[in-house]
């Protein structure tokens, strides 16, 4: 297998990643320590990452209630 490293903020490649590490938690002098990694659901999951709030409004729209809809969360799979 082949790996690619990307630096990206657009959430679409983001959740389409494997795998995540998240680097922060701000940038410049106040960043560079690992917050969080693993799939983009564990970085979702994660309390601590800035990413994974952003993130998880792509992952699992609202339902309405202001709680991920269950029906449209993955198991990580396409």
């Amino acid at each position: 297998g082949s790996t690619v490293v990307v630096i990206e903020h657009n959430p679409d490649v983001v959740k389409s990643a494997d795998y995540i590490i998240d680097l922060g938690p701000e940038g410049g002098e106040e960043g560079g320590t690992v917050v969080a990694t693993g799939t983009p659901e564990e970085i979702a999951d994660n309390k601590r990452s800035y990413t994974g709030r952003f993130l998880r409004k792509f992952l699992w729209p609202s339902s309405g209630d202001g709680k991920p809809a269950a029906e449209t969360r993955t198991a990580g799979g396409n």
